[in-house]
């Protein structure tokens, strides 16, 4: 009995097939490749023309919304194939995002830089578009008044470090729950694996508005506490309380009568979060100060 043949390997035979096939001319690519861009162009001119006829009737407040950007990118790099990086399509539809928000209204960037080589500046700009207004400021205070007296939409601000001086705990003052009240919406970079010359810094960006949920966020509670409580203390009261931690931010002034402390936990939290209301009363005054969505490309740090 005679042995059956091998079958092809249809992935072999495709690729000797393009291989036998004549190449066309530069000119006949360059041809291709316009009609490409131009059907490229007519579909970013129908989507901006959706944004500004439909989406921007039947929105109000600010036009900017981190959680929704960060769904799209995430089902875009999900179904991304081929020889373009995902990063190249990622600033592509950044800057998409930053032109489409700006249909709906102008909007301007305040940015806290108290970096030398102006990092947090590129950091924005990475985000928010290359022609989005941006003002620097040397403090969060100012970047933050900015967006409390409207003249901001939203403001950049460097991550908070448990060696911050009074003046550059920023997020402090957003446990006063001032009118208009101010959110943490957003987290940068939002792409996590950084290139050679992209800026390292970590941000937060505010805004007078609530967050909006992405579907794999984190929220940042803060509240105080003793001034001698320990950090392993307050990770098992807030565990108990169904909030485990996944990071602490402690802060203890000297001759401060309470600590305060600024907590990450996974999720989308409101203030009528139940959970909130279980916490025990040695953690007081907790306050939602925003959540935003977790970065993509690597691990969150």
């Amino acid at each position: 009995m005679s042995e059956a043949a091998p079958t092809a390997d249809p992935a072999a035979t495709d690729s000797a097939a393009l291989a036998a096939a004549p190449q066309p001319d530069l000119g006949t690519l360059r041809a291709e490749l316009d009609r490409i861009d131009d059907a490229l162009h007519d579909l970013l001119m129908q989507r901006a023309e959706l944004v500004a006829r439909g989406i921007t009737q039947a929105k109000t407040g600010l036009a900017l919304r981190p959680g929704r950007e960060a769904q799209i990118i995430r089902r875009l790099l999900s179904r991304h194939r081929g020889a373009l990086p995902q990063h190249t399509m990622v600033r592509l539809w950044r800057e998409l995002l930053a032109g489409t928000t700006a249909i709906q209204g102008r909007y301007v960037v305040a940015v806290c830089d108290t970096d030398p080589q102006a990092a947090f500046t590129q950091c924005a700009r990475e985000h928010f578009g290359a022609l989005t207004p941006l003002r620097a400021h040397r403090s969060p205070a100012q970047a933050i008044a900015e967006v409390s007296a409207g003249t901001a939409s939203v403001a950049v601000l460097p991550l908070p470090s448990e060696t911050d001086s009074p003046r550059e705990a920023w997020w402090t003052a957003l446990m006063q729950k001032d009118e208009p009240r101010i959110h943490v919406i957003a987290r940068l970079p939002f792409w996590d694996k950084r290139p050679d010359g992209a800026p390292r810094v970590q941000a937060l960006v505010v805004a007078a508005s609530a967050p909006d949920a992405s579907g794999r966020d984190r929220s940042l509670i803060g509240l105080e506490c003793a001034a001698d409580v320990s950090r392993d203390r307050l990770s098992t009261l807030l565990t108990a309380a169904g909030l485990a931690p996944t990071s602490i931010t402690l802060r203890r002034d000297p001759d401060a009568p309470a600590a305060q402390a600024m907590v990450e936990v996974d999720g989308m939290l409101t203030d009528n979060d139940p959970r909130l209301a279980t916490l025990d009363p040695a953690l007081r005054r907790p306050v939602v100060l925003g959540a935003y969505a977790l970065a993509e490309g690597g691990d969150n740090v």
